[in-house]
């Protein structure tokens, strides 16, 4: 195969051009630039049609490559640690809507802070996600670990983070390359709910993800990224991660270590090698980049006169609240709970408001997307989350705020159009503004339906930062004019309003739609609080 003299940027790169990779979305940060920049620079990257591109930010970023994963492509999205707090809201539920196609998240650490201002370890994200975490030691391991990230990541249906240090990220080595493999074809999640976020869909994936916990351990005991160098000297056994390796072995002319070392290089770290190494040698020297992560965890692991139990044992529940109740069984103490509910008495989901401008708007917009196939529209936090349920069924994802818009654009990057972006006029303000910047400056085609109900309706009614505003924020990020339509979402207006998002689909592009009409809650306490006035006004005379 074909040998390449790469840093360790540029091997990651490399590995995901060959592996497949459709999408890429970073943001500029030492020591991760190069990632980005090389596959934008790459000729084999533009011949396979790979989208590169860089984005307002670290968190449109990881949510435009989760709406690749969505379309079932391959997609990456890089960052310096720092950047992975910007990413955190999207890169956390990522955990519970799991990956369609392939999402690995480059995090690339700076310890001795030579350009951040902090050092920080992101192991503790992979670990606080739950989701397999790959720390290579070396540029070939770099190259290697994106194609099995990717193919971990379709395999268990999961993002894979991927954690780089500056040294690692800023030396040369060679490396081989693997055959080229062709990009996935775009499919949809299997299950319809997948990426939709509501509390009731949300607790069933976080069980998912706990009960996947099994599963992740496996493959960090048996994916052979993890080895144990076995040696005739037992006084003592060395854990060693990541680059950490590198140097250890750097103190050996020879490179053989006289002591058995675990090699540590994929997380969960794995238990029964650590085992083995406990059985074996009299004491253990840690060796890790970055903060005590394992060390801390073996405290616990290497403790055998402790009787622990927990949250770990299954004692308290993983997951949910703790309650009086469940402390009471722990500690052995009578149960005072009681039944339990009978499946009879049923819960009443919530619904959109009657006279609501949202259900109008849902009502043209699903007419107009009849003739196209399903799972086109990307929507947001807000009361118009409910378009998710019965009868409307019409959105597809709801994952944090903001990324209905950087979503469909990273689907729509890829190919997969016309895409739909469904936004409140409050959450717009909040993080989605960023994100139709991105769509701006590389004219994504993709339809944003800005519904605007001028108020924060979902959380009481408070002032929405974007009154009065929508139209002049759209025009001063670069919205094309003719393609900004300001419609009311009225019952009398559904053919007029229905023809305006029709034509909006068709039109290669970014266009953007203001359904704008007045939270009918809002409008009622206006209403009521007017009268009120009246009246006083009325018994002063």
């Amino acid at each position: 195969m074909q040998k390449m003299l790469l840093l360790g940027d540029e091997a990651i790169a490399q590995a995901a051009i060959d592996a497949g990779m459709s999408g890429i979305f970073a943001y500029p940060g030492t020591p991760s630039t190069e990632i980005n920049e090389y596959v934008q620079a790459s000729k084999q990257a533009k011949e396979q049609k790979v989208f590169a591109t860089w984005a307002a930010n670290e968190k449109t970023a990881m949510e435009a490559a989760l709406g690749v994963s969505y379309v079932g492509k391959r997609s990456m999205t890089c960052m310096k640690h720092v950047g992975l707090n910007v990413a955190a809201d999207a890169f956390i539920n990522s955990a519970m809507t799991g990956a369609n196609g392939g999402l690995v998240v480059v995090s690339a650490d700076d310890p001795s802070m030579h350009s951040s201002q902090n050092e920080q370890d992101s192991r503790f994200y992979g670990k606080y996600a739950m989701i397999p975490t790959l720390e290579p030691s070396n540029q070939q391991e770099a190259y290697d670990m994106v194609f099995y990230g990717f193919e971990l990541s379709e395999k268990l249906q999961t993002p894979v983070l991927l954690r780089i240090t500056t040294r690692l990220a800023h030396s040369r080595a060679g490396i081989v390359r693997k055959p080229v493999r062709k990009p996935n074809e775009i499919s949809l999640p299997s299950d319809p709910k997948q990426f939709i976020l509501l509390p009731a869909i949300a607790r069933g994936r976080y069980k998912g993800l706990l009960k996947n916990q099994d599963r992740f351990l496996e493959e960090s005991e048996t994916s052979g990224f993890n080895t144990y160098l076995d040696a005739d000297d037992k006084s003592l056994g060395i854990i060693a991660s990541g680059i950490a390796y590198n140097y250890l072995v750097e103190n050996y002319p020879d490179k053989k270590v006289p002591y058995p070392v675990l090699k540590i290089n994929q997380y969960p770290i794995p238990r029964n090698l650590i085992a083995r190494l406990e059985r074996e040698c009299d004491k253990v020297l840690l060796l890790e980049e970055g903060a005590p992560l394992i060390e801390e965890l073996l405290k616990g692991y290497l403790s055998k006169n402790l009787n622990i139990t927990g949250r770990l044992d299954g004692t308290i529940p993983r997951d949910g609240e703790l309650n009086p109740n469940i402390v009471a069984r722990a500690l052995g103490l009578a149960d005072s709970q009681g039944r339990e509910i009978p499946d009879v008495v049923m819960g009443r989901p919530p619904s959109l408001c009657v006279g609501c401008g949202h259900i109008d708007v849902y009502k043209a917009l699903n007419e107009a997307l009849l003739e196209y196939s399903a799972g086109r529209v990307f929507s947001d936090i807000g009361c118009y989350t409910l378009g998710a349920l019965a009868p409307f069924n019409a959105i597809n994802t709801c994952v944090d705020m903001g990324a209905s818009i950087t979503m469909a654009k990273g689907a729509a990057d890829v190919g997969f159009v016309p895409a739909v972006a469904v936004i409140g006029d409050s959450t717009f303000t909040h993080s989605g503004m960023t994100g139709l910047l991105d769509a701006v400056n590389d004219n994504s085609n993709i339809t944003v339906i800005i519904s605007d109900n001028s108020t924060t309706g979902m959380t009481g009614g408070q002032k929405s930062a974007a009154f009065g505003k929508v139209e002049a924020i759209c025009r001063g990020l670069g919205v094309d004019e003719e393609h900004m339509r300001t419609i009311k979402p009225l019952k009398k207006n559904h053919e007029e309003n229905l023809k305006v998002i029709v034509e909006e689909l068709k039109y290669e592009g970014l266009s953007v739609i203001i359904p704008r009409r007045e939270c009918i809650q809002t409008l009622n306490k206006r209403m009521r609080q007017k009268a009120k006035i009246k009246e006083l006004k009325t018994q002063k005379n």
